[in-house]
């Protein structure tokens, strides 16, 4: 069966351009709402924080029934229809509510599709980051659009523009085939608990949350920061578009540097270059040139690390318990780690200031290193590109 390229890359380009039109703007939307920042924080605390137990209960689903697009489909409904909410009340208790509505049935999607997608790839795996790149189109074309648009309207106009994002998001899973795992669901395998009880895996994880706990600043507050030192909207789309573009970059070259580098140095090179960017961040904001290699690196920190996370999780997880490992993963990382993050930075953001939250990101990064160094094995170089 060929791989139905176009429509697995029309859902990345949808699903991301509604996080392009979330992630930089909704903080700048909560503020002009009245929300202080230790509410910024809590309110994405809340919505990363249903990545605790959203893609658990969906990918234990998903393997359970072999249908991820039908799940998939189902999830962007609801989570459109309660994103909706938005449009009613501003109060922090109803912002609270709906966002843990909402999130619960959006944060379920990605992981069950990335599962989707490496089914349908069994004969050409390396063929994901081709898929996976438009996905980061999609990114810049919203932080481009929106950034412009913002100059001229009003951001209350941001919820109409993501509930719309999100239906055409829908549209795109509906056009999106059901793919299947190759091995039977009742054939004999190491149980999910073997696979569970390994302290590679466990490393692997730690890893990925405090990456996300590093970033965590950067995805709740680096509109903000940019605003406070003078940055304007369509500049702030601009920086945005310049950090995904350059992860566009590396997804066309990834399958290259795979053949030639293990995905264990790959992933030590990115942790270290994002201690490099997070202090960039802290002490360069005054200066466009370290801005923009800041936003740069982004290529590597996020583009990089999460390549190689899908190496290893079909590495670790093979195709029986996929969707389940594509789930601990989301919830471990984007989910206590993306809390964590939000938490702290919206906490510390007025205490200690901007520059201090991402020199905590940087350290956060250090630590990371040194547990990739000793718990990633060496030797690992699975076939996924």
């Amino acid at each position: 069966m060929p791989v139905p390229y176009w429509r697995l890359s029309g859902f990345y380009f949808f699903y991301f351009a509604t996080l392009g039109a979330f992630l930089p703007f909704w903080s700048l939307y909560l503020k002009q709402a009245g929300f202080a920042a230790d509410e910024i924080g809590e309110l994405t605390a809340l919505m990363v924080a249903t990545k605790i137990i959203a893609p658990n209960y969906w990918g234990w689903l998903a393997d359970k029934t072999g249908r991820n697009l039908r799940l998939i489909r189902l999830t962007l409904l609801l989570a459109a229809s309660s994103f909706a909410g938005f449009l009613f009340r501003n109060d922090y208790w109803w912002f609270a509510l709906v966002t843990v509505g909402f999130s619960f049935f959006w944060n379920a999607t990605l992981p069950q599709f990335e599962a989707a997608t490496l089914f349908h790839l069994q004969a050409e795996p390396q063929r994901y980051s081709q898929i996976r790149l438009w996905g980061s189109i999609g990114f810049i074309a919203a932080v481009l659009g929106i950034g412009r648009f913002l100059d001229y309207f009003s951001i209350a106009n941001l919820p109409l523009i993501i509930g719309g994002l999100m239906l055409l998001n829908w549209l795109a899973a509906l056009l999106t085939p059901e793919a299947r795992p190759r091995i039977d669901r009742g054939q004999a395998g190491p149980g999910i608990w073997q696979v569970l009880l390994r302290w590679e895996l466990l490393a692997f994880l730690l890893v990925y949350l405090l990456l996300q706990v590093a970033h965590g600043p950067y995805y709740v507050f680096y509109s903000v920061y940019l605003q406070q030192h003078g940055y304007s909207a369509s500049e702030t789309g601009l920086l945005w578009a310049a950090g995904v573009g350059a992860e566009i970059l590396l997804f066309l070259a990834m399958r290259r540097l795979l053949s030639c580098c293990k995905p264990r140095s790959l992933l030590l090179w990115a942790i270290a270059l994002s201690v490099v960017r997070w202090l960039l961040i802290a002490d360069g904001v005054g200066s466009l040139i370290l801005t923009v290699a800041a936003q740069l690196l982004h290529a590597a920190t996020f583009g990089v690390a999460h390549v190689v996370a899908m190496q290893l999780l079909y590495h670790y997880f093979g195709e029986r318990h996929q969707s389940k490992g594509q789930a601990l993963y989301s919830s471990a990382s984007f989910g206590v780690g993306g809390m964590v993050g939000s938490l702290y930075s919206g906490y510390f953001w007025d205490v200690l200031g901007g520059r201090e939250v991402y020199v905590i990101a940087a350290l956060v990064c250090g630590v990371a290193w040194l547990i990739a160094f000793l718990g990633l094995a060496r030797e690992s170089r699975p076939g996924l590109g």
